[in-house]
């Protein structure tokens, strides 16, 4: 066989490839499910959503107390011009809690709420970074002195992360400072840092890795829990929600008022797609 038909040859094989490879892609067009499954990796993703996180943690402090947290996280985008969202992220924390603070007993009501703004591009730029800004606000909507931190405060916030096919990889983190609130609780100036990473199946599983850890700059200490969840996204009648959980892993914590070793998180998400 000469060169010049052996690499005639080859050119139509690559064709071929390249014809099927194009064909496979037309065929394996994102269901929907799939399609919301990979926006629920992406915080700022045009896509209301009402997830109802569980969070459950033991050994918290000197006493051995445990904490279960049900995290109400809303998360409404509005369109403000032809390229641009804000999107409205929300978490309220409704926790019930034993011997968290040394033999403090039970409490049982609402945390301290944390606001996010997020001003958003609605296209990803030309390296493919999917980019969201903006302010974070704390408010001290505790219903109890040991749920919250009794402190008004406020800082800035930002997302940056890549979807490549099933593929997301980013990074959320915000500052906040305390700025007013009770003389004798102590001040709030805490960095949160979440890295993450995720993968999602064609049939709208997805499997997801994170921290979110909080440096605590008053104490100089650490928090940092491990997460990996496993999710799908299904449909109740017309309703689409997503449903997972997975354990969850203290790597570092305050000796006094953190939480060590194995919790788990469960959660529902009901999605509202446009």
């Amino acid at each position: 066989m000469t060169q010049g038909m052996f690499c005639f040859r080859l050119a139509v094989i690559a064709g071929v490839l390249f014809f099927m490879g194009q064909v496979s892609a037309l065929a394996e067009e994102p269901s929907q499910e799939e399609t919301m499954a990979r926006q629920l990796q992406n915080p700022v993703a045009n896509l209301i959503t009402v997830p109802f996180q569980f969070n459950a943690d033991q050994n918290i402090g000197v006493a051995d107390g445990d904490r279960v947290t049900l995290n109400i996280q809303p998360v409404i985008p509005v369109s403000i011009s032809q390229d641009w969202n804000l999107i409205s992220r929300t978490i309220l924390p409704v926790i019930s809690q034993n011997d968290t603070a040394g033999d403090s007993g039970d409490q049982t009501g609402t945390g301290d709420v944390l606001q996010s703004l997020f001003l958003s591009p609605k296209a990803p730029t030309s390296n493919g970074w999917i980019l969201g800004a903006g302010p974070v606000f704390l408010l001290p909507t505790a219903s109890d002195e040991l749920l919250g931190g009794e402190k008004w405060g406020a800082g800035p916030t930002a997302v940056a992360l890549r979807q490549n096919g099933p593929l997301t990889i980013g990074l959320l983190g915000n500052q906040v400072w305390s700025y007013a609130g009770d003389d004798d609780r102590k001040t709030v100036n805490s960095t949160f840092l979440q890295p993450f990473i995720g993968y999602t199946t064609p049939s709208a599983w997805s499997v997801t890795l994170n921290t979110e850890s909080t440096y605590n700059w008053t104490d100089n200490q650490w928090s940092v829990p491990i997460n990996a969840v496993v999710s799908k996204v299904v449909r109740i009648g017309n309703q689409p929600i997503s449903i997972g959980g997975g354990p969850r892993y203290w790597a570092d914590s305050p000796d006094d008022t953190g939480a060590e070793g194995w919790g788990g998180r469960f959660f529902v998400t009901f999605l509202f797609p446009k």
